[in-house]
């Protein structure tokens, strides 16, 4: 079994020295019946880095992240997280590692019955339930932090049928934070929003990434959110590794696809 973790969010980014990888991945193929997903897929992500997952749509940027969490297995390659190899876990194990390692959907994935305090809430009681001293008033007080760090205090009554998308996932990150995770994952954060939301989210994630320390993966399709967040990049071509490094550095890959986002890129800043 592995033993939880205590992790303050409080801690700023910059005074995080353990830069030992948190998440690796090692020649990692992966295929859905004949198509191949994931095509000798490396990269690694240390404590407290965000990189960014980056690459059009059906290239495996979503795939990679069900590998973390270790709801898909590799069909050749090795997946670890926090020193283990997900694919050898048992399933007791992986609930460990999903405690460890918290997943914001692009749908938010709230609880439909509940409020937005009650979802944020979800978690926290959660832990109560394993033995930790949370008593209503402590968890009360945690969900008011939580929604103000994300700026969403004043929907806390309100159901998710009430939010807008741009809120819901505001939420969605506050419960995911609830969790006390190591890690957090975003899958696609500002699909589906319009440009204004999508700089607020954008503008949100980076302020959590400053204050908390996070280690961070982000799956995205927008070059200009890559830019901002990410320390590296991985961005994926055909299901390969076509990059890995630093974002200042992207700007010299000759990849053909790379220099067409770059280019879009650069047109919708001069728009």
């Amino acid at each position: 079994m592995i033993e939880p973790v205590e992790f303050r969010f409080d801690m700023p980014a910059e005074i995080n020295t353990n830069r030992k990888p948190y998440i690796e991945f090692h020649h990692v193929d992966k295929w859905f019946d004949d198509q191949k997903v994931l095509d000798d897929v490396s990269f690694e992500v240390n404590r407290g880095e965000m990189v960014v997952v980056l690459g059009k749509s059906g290239v495996g940027k979503s795939v990679t992240l069900k590998h973390i969490l270790g709801f898909l297995q590799p069909d050749a390659g090795i997946v670890r997280v926090g020193g283990f190899e997900v694919s050898k876990l048992q399933e007791n194990e992986l609930v460990d590692v999903r405690r460890r390692v918290t997943m914001v959907f692009q749908s938010g994935a709230l609880f439909d019955s509940l409020t937005a305090g009650e979802n944020v809430a979800y978690p926290l009681r959660e832990r109560a339930t394993r033995g930790e001293a949370l008593d209503e008033e402590q968890i009360q007080q945690r969900v008011d932090e939580l929604l103000a760090l994300v700026e969403v205090e004043s929907v806390k009554s309100q159901m998710p049928s009430d939010l807008s998308t741009g809120m819901k996932r505001a939420v969605a990150i506050a419960r995911a934070l609830a969790a006390n995770p190591e890690a957090i994952l975003y899958d696609e954060p500002t699909t589906m929003v319009d440009p204004l939301m999508a700089q607020t989210i954008g503008d949100l994630i980076l302020k959590l990434k400053r204050q908390t320390g996070l280690t961070s993966v982000v799956v995205t399709h927008d070059m200009k959110l890559a830019r901002k967040l990410a320390d590296r990049i991985v961005f994926l071509v055909d299901s390969k590794v076509a990059f890995f490094g630093p974002t200042a550095e992207i700007d010299r890959s000759q990849e053909s696809v790379i220099q067409q986002f770059i280019l879009l890129d650069e047109v919708s800043l001069r728009s």
